[in-house]
């Protein structure tokens, strides 16, 4: 009859599917064969308008790091999303709770990025200690006058103390390449208890606070969450445990490290150099930052390999797949 078959094409009608920012060619060509998918092919970030539209009119959206989605955004009617599948591992851009409260699923993408995240890490920490980015820019800039002793001098990384907060996957795999490529010294803070099995990996030593970490390291490594429970976990106070030799990296979030308490301390001279891939009000950087040659700057860089963000969008694919055919998604975060 009629309203069988009114039925049946209700039912094999694909899921509304937004992928919020252009994604690796692979993963858009799996997606539009399984969902009907509307892609931003200029790739320019959404507004608020934007989503508050788009929450009304998609089954899905997918999301990353620079889509802000705050509670105001979910305070339209009629709201069809039913699951928000997060291109990264950071949800700290989401109200996860209002997103859990309006039962709207939310999952992201653990594991497939720890080895870039890491990798980026100890770029950060080899520029940084080599100067590399001054020696670069004096190159191209044709200033150059030739090796001389002291000329551009640096520190090593070999035999330092490594401070690592944060020793989740990509704080594991920053010990890994630190302790076994430069026969770093690995201290760990982390908000719970690490397990010796995983400590003896790498020789780590877990200290209880923070300030010990600070004041007995030569680099400091950030890999906590973001979010409201570590907004400027570094500050003043933070920067002035540190060694006036010590050199700060942050491939976490931008909000971990206070801007003008870190701008304040490179130009005291309380820590050596910093290293950022992440940022506070990203792209917006801060323009003080810009002017320290002993400030290593990249544009948020730390999955971005081929692999690693192929590696992410099938991971959002998994996740979906899993959310509409019934199951609970592995990487389900709220």
């Amino acid at each position: 009859n009629n309203f069988g078959a009114i039925k049946l094409e209700i039912s094999m009608k694909k899921p509304k599917i937004l992928v919020t920012r252009k994604w690796p060619e692979k993963v858009e060509t799996k997606l539009s064969e399984s969902y009907d998918v509307t892609f931003n092919n200029n790739d320019i970030a959404l507004n608020t308008n934007d989503f508050c539209e788009a929450l009304k009119k998609y089954d899905a959206i997918l999301p990353t790091v620079t889509d802000k989605m705050p509670k105001k955004i979910f305070e339209v009617a009629n709201i069809r999303t039913q699951i928000l599948g997060n291109y990264g591992v950071g949800y700290a851009h989401i109200d996860i709770s209002t997103a859990k409260s309006l039962g709207i699923t939310v999952t992201n993408t653990p594991d497939v990025l720890s080895d870039c995240t890491a990798d980026i890490t100890l770029t950060l920490m080899l520029m940084a200690a080599r100067r590399a980015g001054e020696g670069e820019r004096e190159v191209r800039a044709n200033q150059w006058e030739g090796w001389r002793p002291t000329h551009l001098v640096g520190t090593k990384l070999t035999g330092k103390t490594l401070g690592i907060i944060g020793f989740g996957r990509i704080g594991q795999e920053v010990a890994k390449r630190a302790h076994f490529g430069f026969g770093m010294k690995i201290v760990v803070q982390n908000r719970s208890k690490i397990g010796n099995d995983i400590l003896i990996r790498t020789n780590a030593h877990q200290v209880d606070n923070l300030d010990e970490l600070l004041e007995t390291s030569d680099f400091i490594s950030l890999h906590c969450p973001g979010g409201d429970d570590n907004h400027h976990l570094i500050s003043t106070k933070q920067f002035k445990k540190m060694k006036n030799s010590a050199i700060l990296i942050n491939t976490a979030r931008g909000e971990v490290v206070d801007d003008n308490a870190l701008i304040l301390a490179l130009k005291s001279k309380e820590i050596s150099a910093v290293g950022l891939d992440v940022f506070n009000n990203e792209p917006n950087i801060n323009p003080e930052l810009i002017k320290f040659e002993n400030a290593i700057l990249l544009p948020h860089l730390g999955s971005a390999t081929q692999e690693t963000r192929e590696a992410m969008g099938f991971r959002v694919l998994d996740n979906i797949a899993d959310f509409f055919e019934g199951k609970v998604p592995r990487d389900k975060v709220a």
